[in-house]
């Protein structure tokens, strides 16, 4: 999970706050000298270190529950790297201004804690384990789902450690630290018999001592009087370094004979566990009640959805994965989920040879044009080749009483509508989720070497309110590998809102280009499907947008994304960020805020420029 402050060339990551002040000594000790460093108290939490007049200052910087970074009774800003700058023009109840950052030595990273050094594997495994995935599915699920799963590994980390026992007794205890050599400050930590509670077992002179740690309602654990924690591990840590009320520090742990760090399992969470009232699974005859998520008494993750996973992942499916269909295979329904010039989409179900799938059929209304069919034979070539997650994936044609483009179910329908009709439930940070999910997809379709050339919210759709799927490919194109854009030979109704300059005035289309149709899809998704550029035309908004003016920060949008849709709308394609760029951007983003409850609206606070 990125860390927002790991790319400033003063945090220094998990080092001791003695190990700071030799720091900022060796470099001059002039006053509003600081570094910043990771803390051993709260989970994504650091402390800012800093030099007035000799004297040294520490002051914890805390993540709150609604994603912002703030120092104990200070301003509350929307990441680390903010809240540095706001303290270098105002002091604000710091002891001074900070005015010369303390840069880790050329060469030096920073320095990564004891989680950090398991974090990856452990979130990989847990994913893997809960919902058996592998390959490029897993892959997803790990970029998409880490900020879900990292906190409960967070607070099941200790399991991992060398020092942990589980639930032996007391008598136990002191047989396993009497074992071998004594010296002061051998210790193993127990899961005690009381609820909610564990034991320290702590070696001094020859004598064990046994210090309960309780949990509080905030769910911190602490020694009594002692400093709280967010977990077991971050409590070891820190008494590593000081006593904080124990009789000696602690200095060398005694393994537990039955497990080793490497070797202990992930535990075996359900990932409702994760986010009480917030996530759910399927009953098991694959039927959820409320498949939208709308109601937010429950949260269906990607993962727990039939269409996360390829319909073909079935090595016997694979088989019979063509892209032309049996009618026989196909069941219309007579309801109708949409429709349009081209004729109407219908639910139905395709039966494969293990199992039966909803599917949504595109149906060429008759008497079309031949164009129109030619349109959708394309459109049905072009995605029969794309398999991810975040894109609708087609399963085929089927010629009969109409030609029938036969695509995945994403029955929340388009992202422009949900959100208007929603407008007043669906808080910033859901929205942040689910455009972080439109940039994963078009990452692929970069990687694939496809130009979308439609991306608009009205082409996102939704398997439920946390689950957004790209689709509408009929003006898309692949590129030869040594290609980098397409030349439309002929101009048409195109969407010219959503389009780049190159691609209005030049004809020319790339990734680069869907880059600035993703910056628009972006802020129809952060006005709640407002439609962009107002009332204004086509020739209006290329003469707009060439004067260098970009349409404005919608009101609840946070600042860090309004930033990201400026880096898309740069003027130059060649100077406009690529996807890889973009979904790192937003990924980083959203990981920074995704401990928040889901419910809780987001509250931007801006700090001064």
């Amino acid at each position: 999970m990125p860390n927002p402050a790991a790319h400033l060339p003063f945090y220094y990551g998990s080092i001791s706050r003695s190990d700071a002040e030799e720091y900022l000594k060796l470099a001059g000790m002039s006053d509003g000298l600081f570094l910043l460093r990771q803390c051993l108290r709260s989970l994504g939490g650091y402390v800012l270190s800093i030099v007035q007049n000799l004297q040294f200052y520490h002051y914890p910087i805390e993540r709150q529950l609604n994603g912002t970074y703030a120092v104990a009774g200070g301003k509350a800003h929307c990441g680390p790297e903010e809240l540095c700058e706001f303290y270098s023009k105002d002091a604000d109840g710091l002891c001074c201004t900070l005015r010369k950052p303390c840069n880790r030595p050329g060469g030096v990273g920073p320095q990564p804690g004891i989680f950090d050094s398991i974090r990856e594997n452990m979130v990989r495994e847990y994913i893997q384990q809960t919902w058996n995935l592998e390959g490029d599915a897993l892959e997803q699920a790990i970029i998409s789902q880490a900020p879900q799963v990292e906190k409960l590994i967070a607070t099941t980390a200790h399991e991992k450690m060398v020092w942990y026992h589980g639930p032996i007794s007391r008598e136990q205890a002191e047989s396993r630290l009497y074992s071998g050599a004594q010296p002061d400050g051998k210790f193993l930590m127990r899961e005690s018999k009381e609820k909610n509670s564990y034991a320290l077992s702590l070696v001094y002179g020859k004598t064990v001592y046994h210090y309960r740690i309780v949990q509080d309602k905030a769910g911190k654990y602490f020694i009594e009087d002692g400093t709280k924690f967010d977990t077991l591990w971050q409590l070891v840590e820190y008494l590593k370094l000081k006593p904080d009320g124990l009789i000696y520090y602690l200095k060398e742990s005694t393994p537990n004979p039955s497990m080793t760090a490497a070797a202990a399992p992930v535990p075996p969470v359900h990932p409702s566990a994760m986010a009480p009232k917030k996530l759910t699974s399927q009953n098991s005859d694959g039927y959820t009640p409320d498949p939208t998520g709308i109601g937010n008494k429950t949260r269906i993750l990607p993962m727990d959805t039939p269409c996360y996973e390829s319909p073909y992942s079935d090595p016997e499916e694979l088989k019979d994965k063509k892209l032309f269909l049996k009618r026989s295979n196909l069941i219309v329904d007579e309801v109708e989920l949409g429709a349009g010039n081209f004729g109407c989409v219908r639910k139905g179900v395709y039966k494969m040879r293990k199992k039966q799938i909803d599917v949504a059929i595109k149906m060429l209304k008759s008497g079309n044009e031949k164009t129109a069919k030619e349109d959708m034979m394309r459109e049905a070539y072009i995605m029969h080749q794309l398999d991810n997650p975040y894109i609708v994936r087609v399963i085929g044609l089927c010629e009969a009483e109409a030609l029938m483009l036969v695509m995945e179910m994403a029955s929340g329908g388009p992202l422009n509508k949900f959100l208007y009709s929603k407008r007043d439930e669906v808080p910033v940070n859901n929205v942040v989720e689910l455009m972080h999910q439109v940039a994963i997809g078009m990452k692929f379709l970069e990687e694939k070497n496809f130009v979308h050339r439609d991306l608009a919210a009205r082409n996102v759709l939704l398997v439920n309110q946390h689950y957004a799927k790209i689709s509408d490919f009929g003006l898309s194109k692949a590129l030869a590998a040594d290609d980098s854009y397409y030349l439309a030979k002929t101009t048409g109704k195109w969407p010219l809102k959503w389009y780049a300059p190159e691609c209005i005035l030049f004809r020319k289309f790339s990734s680069k280009g869907d880059v600035w149709s993703y910056g628009v899809t972006m802020w129809e998704a952060f006005t709640y499907g407002q439609k962009p550029y107002k009332k204004m035309k086509g020739p209006e908004v290329i003469a707009f947008i060439e004067e260098g003016k970009r349409m404005e920060c919608p009101p609840k949008c946070p600042p860090e994304m309004y930033k990201l849709m400026q880096q898309c709308w740069t003027f130059k394609w060649e100077d406009r960020p690529d996807f890889v760029a973009v979904e790192t951007l937003i990924r980083t983003y959203y990981y920074s805020i995704a401990a928040r409850t889901e419910e809780e609206p987001v509250t931007v606070k801006k700090t001064p420029a």
